[in-house]
C-alpha cells in the first residue's frame, strides 16, 4: 500500500527562494569583480631598503574597504534567512560601512536605514542618501548600535550589526579575498612576503581575517601583524591591560575606527603589536599622503600610514631591510569639509603642523602609545 504525500511550500517561500537565488548570483558576481584592487608603492626616499606598499581599497564601486564587508554581511544574512525580498536592512555606522551597505541594498532592491553619529561627515550622509538609504542621526550620548537594534525591531527589519558579525561573515581563505590578494600582490612585486602588515582596528574583522590567513599559509610565518587604533579607543587599552571590559571613546575625527568598547569581532590572539595613534597625527598623515602620493585618502588611512612609518623607522634603526604593507581605506573627498578643511581643524583644536614632516619626525613619536612588545 502506498501513501501519496503532497508538499506545498507556499507561494511566499517559493518566491523568497527565487529572490535569494538571484541575490546571491549578484553578490557572487560582485565578489569576482572585486578581484585585485591595485597595489602601489609609497615613495619613501627617507628609508633606504624599506618599501611600503598600499593596497587601494577605494577603487571598489562603493568607494571603500567596507565594500568587501558589506557584500559578506548581505551574503551571510540572505543565506541565513534573515534577509528576504523586501526586508528593511538597518546598520549602525559612522559612514563608510553604511555607504557600502546602501550600495548593495539598492542593487538588491531592499530598503536601507543607516543610523549614524551626529558628527558623521556631510559628504558621507549624502552618499548614503544617493543610494536610496534613509539616514537617522543619533544624539552625541546615544549608542548607535542600540538605536539601530530598536529601529530594526520597530520596522520588522534586520539589524546587520557589522561590529558583532564582521569576523564571522568575512571569508579569509577563499580566492579574491583581501588577505589572499594582498599577500599575492606584494609577493609578485618583491619576491617575498611582507615583514609587516598594518591594519586599523575598526570592527576587528579586517585584522582578524589577515591574522588568520597568516597562520593558514605556512610561508607567512615570519610576517607580523600590527593593528593601529585611535589613542582613546577601547581596543588598545584592552590589549595592553588584558581587561576586555575596559571602556574607551570613539574618535570624532578618525571615523570608522576607534570604539568605546571591545567588539566581538576583534581577535587579539592574531595581533603581534598594537599602536595607539593621536588624531592629529592621523589627519596630518592624510595631508602628507596627498602631497607625497598625489592621492587623497581619509584619516583612517592616515592612521595606517603613521603605523607603517613607525615600523619603518624602527627597522631602519635596527639596520633591517624589508617590506611593510597596509591599506587605503576610503577616499579623502568624503572629508573635504572636515579633516581637509583648515577651518574645521581649527574648530576642533587640531594642530597638525608638528607632524607635517612625517618621515623625519616620526621617531619623536611617544612610544608609551605603543605596547611593550618588540618591533
Amino acid at each position: 500500500m502506498s501513501v501519496a504525500v503532497s508538499i506545498d511550500e507556499g507561494a511566499d517561500a517559493s518566491e523568497n527562494r527565487g529572490w535569494a537565488a538571484g541575490a546571491m548570483a549578484l553578490l557572487e558576481c560582485e565578489r569576482l569583480k572585486a578581484g585585485e584592487t591595485p597595489l602601489f608603492q609609497l615613495p619613501l626616499p627617507e628609508f633606504d631598503d624599506i618599501r611600503v606598499f598600499i593596497k587601494d581599497e577605494t577603487t571598489h564601486p562603493s568607494g571603500s574597504l567596507k565594500h568587501r564587508l558589506a557584500r559578506a554581511l548581505f551574503a551571510h544574512a540572505i543565506c541565513n534567512g534573515d534577509i528576504v525580498s523586501g526586508t528593511t536592512v538597518v546598520e549602525a555606522s559612522s559612514g563608510s560601512a553604511a555607504i557600502s551597505e546602501a550600495w548593495f541594498a539598492k542593487a538588491l532592491g531592499l530598503p536601507f536605514v543607516a543610523v549614524v553619529p551626529a558628527s558623521t561627515a556631510t559628504a558621507k550622509v549624502a552618499e548614503i542618501r544617493w543610494s536610496g538609504g534613509d539616514v537617522i542621526r543619533t544624539a552625541a550620548d546615544e549608542d548607535c548600535a542600540l538605536a539601530a537594534f530598536r529601529i530594526a525591531a520597530e520596522r520588522r527589519g534586520h539589524f546587520m550589526n557589522q561590529f558583532a558579525r564582521a569576523s564571522e561573515v568575512i571569508d579569509w581563505r577563499g580566492a579574491n579575498t583581501l588577505p589572499e590578494t594582498l599577500f599575492s600582490q606584494v609577493e609578485q612585486r618583491t619576491g617575498r612576503a611582507p615583514d609587516w602588515v598594518v591594519a586599523g582596528a575598526g570592527t576587528g574583522g579586517t585584522s582578524a581575517s589577515i591574522g588568520r590567513y597568516m597562520r593558514y599559509r605556512p610561508h607567512l610565518a615570519r610576517t607580523r601583524l600590527c593593528v593601529v587604533d585611535p589613542e582613546h579607543s577601547a581596543y588598545f587599552k584592552a590589549y595592553v591591560s588584558g581587561d576586555w571590559s575596559i571602556r574607551g571613546e570613539a574618535s570624532m575625527v578618525v571615523e570608522g575606527i576607534g570604539r568605546p568598547r571591545v567588539e566581538a569581532s576583534f581577535n587579539p590572539s592574531v595581533v603581534d603589536k598594537m599602536i595607539a595613534i593621536p588624531d592629529a597625527a592621523s589627519v596630518a598623515a592624510a595631508h602628507w599622503l596627498e602631497e607625497r602620493a598625489g592621492r587623497r585618502f581619509g584619516p583612517s588611512t592616515g592612521t595606517n600610514i603613521v603605523g607603517a612609518l613607525l615600523l619603518a623607522h624602527s627597522m631602519r634603526d635596527r639596520g633591517q631591510s624589508g617590506t611593510i604593507a597596509t591599506l587605503a581605506c576610503d577616499g579623502g573627498d568624503r572629508y573635504a569639509d572636515t579633516v581637509f578643511s583648515h577651518a574645521w581643524l581649527a574648530s576642533r583644536g587640531l594642530d597638525i603642523a608638528p607632524w607635517r614632516d612625517l618621515p623625519r619626525k616620526i621617531g619623536a613619536f611617544a612610544l608609551p602609545h605603543s605596547d611593550d612588545r618588540d618591533f
